[in-house]
This record gives C-alpha cells, structure tokens and sequence, in this order.
C-alpha cells in the first residue's frame, strides 16, 4: 500500500471517530472515552506522517511503534464507547474494522522493517 494511502486513511480515521463522537449523547462517559479516542485517533495520523520525517531507521521504526500503540488504543475507546452506546454498533463496528486493518498494516510493515 502506499505512503499516501495509508495517510488518506489515518487522516479518514480521525475524522470519522470526530464525526462519531459528535453525534455521542453527551455525558460524563462519553465525555471522558471521547477525549482520550480523539487524542489516540488523531495521534495515529499525525505520527504517521512523522514517520516520512525519520532521522535514522531506528527513529522511522520507533514512529512506527507509536502508530502501532495509537491505533491499538483507539481500538480499545472504540470497544469502550460501543459498551456505553449500543444504538451506535454499526457505526462504530466499521470504525473498529478500518482501525484494525490500519493495525495490521502496520505491524505488517513493522516486521518487514525489522528484518
């Protein structure tokens, strides 16, 4: 996949868990899940995009790790607000989908650099 794909789709990410969260009833859970999910969705984009700006392939494979640990955390506010909000499950199924494929992705890329 290339570069600019996978920058499309991280920046699609973060905006789609936005939308998500602005049609969320607003209370003191989703309050709370939304701003840690808009801190690690918006996070996954943005790191990614640092990743071009590598000093060294440790620095570009240290990047990468932390796009790992961000999708990977917004998986888990994804499962998290989905508990507390079950009128919203397709909608935040097919954000969890695109998540975990941006995931595997990346781990995919992760052992290819390491090799």
């Amino acid at each position: 996949m290339e570069t600019n794909e996978i920058i499309k789709r991280t920046k699609q990410f973060a905006i789609d868990c936005g939308h998500l969260i602005l049609s969320l009833p607003p209370n003191v859970i989703n309050h709370a899940y939304s701003a840690q999910l808009i801190k690690s969705s918006s996070s996954v984009g943005a790191n990614y995009r640092a990743t071009r700006r590598a000093k060294s392939k440790a620095d570009f494979i240290n990047k990468f790790k932390i796009v790992e640990e961000e999708t990977d955390e917004s998986l888990f506010f994804l499962e998290l607000i989905v508990e507390f909000n079950k009128d919203q499950r397709n909608k935040i199924a097919l954000l969890y989908k695109e998540g975990e494929e941006i995931l595997k992705i990346i781990v995919a890329s992760l052992k290819t650099l390491r090799k």
